[in-house]
């Protein structure tokens, strides 16, 4: 299973991936990408232990310090305890993800219902009385965006497997600025101590 902080953090690092690498570098990282791991190049972000190693084939050692360099600032983790504490999203793109998410009213309520336990997408959209259509576009928007993840599954009494989930942070702070937007997180553990991203770039 993907991890939600990776998934949220894709799109940004392969943005900045593709702006500092040349044009025949990246092809040639993609293609060794397929070769080796069947898996394009955002595959190979949301499991970045994969990119990484590909990386490490064409730079070598310099791999790591390219990655720091590239990464660094994107985001920034708050202790050197990475399984308790607040994480800063630096990142402009990841930054307005939560911004729009909490700017609407539907996914901030659907937030907010799983803050204290796990729930499938009926309770969710019950305790918000949101209609099943527009409600499931809202969750399957916030998984997405990797704000939602899957927690586990269960049996229902009618013998179905149904999915509960839960949001990826505990507490949210958002600061605006004239021309920025600062995100710090508590997250739960899981998401930090099983982020790929994280442990690549040597954040932890």
């Amino acid at each position: 299973m993907q991890n939600a902080l990776d998934c949220l953090l894709a799109s940004s690092v392969q943005k900045i991936i593709e702006e500092n690498l040349g044009e025949k570098t990246i092809e040639k990282i993609k293609d060794r990408l397929f070769e080796r791991y069947g898996m394009n190049l955002t595959q190979a972000i949301k499991d970045f232990y994969k990119l990484d190693s590909v990386l490490r084939e064409f730079f070598g050692q310099g791999a790591e310090g390219l990655e720091t360099k590239l990464l660094r600032g994107m985001v920034e983790v708050e202790t050197k305890d990475i399984k308790n504490d607040w994480i800063t999203i630096q990142d402009q793109d990841s930054a307005k993800i939560f911004l729009e998410a909490l700017g609407d009213p539907d996914k901030k309520a659907i937030l907010n219902s799983v803050l204290g336990e796990p729930l499938i997408v009926a309770e969710i959209l019950e305790i918000c009385e949101m209609p099943q259509t527009s409600g499931y576009r809202k969750v399957n928007s916030l998984i997405k965006d990797g704000l939602l993840i899957q927690k586990g599954q269960h049996m229902t009494a009618e013998r179905k497997k149904v999915t509960e989930y839960e949001s990826i942070f505990k507490n949210i702070n958002i600061e605006i600025g004239k021309n920025s937007i600062l995100v710090k997180a508590q997250m739960k553990e899981k998401t930090l101590t099983e982020s790929s991203i994280l442990h690549a770039i040597r954040l932890d």
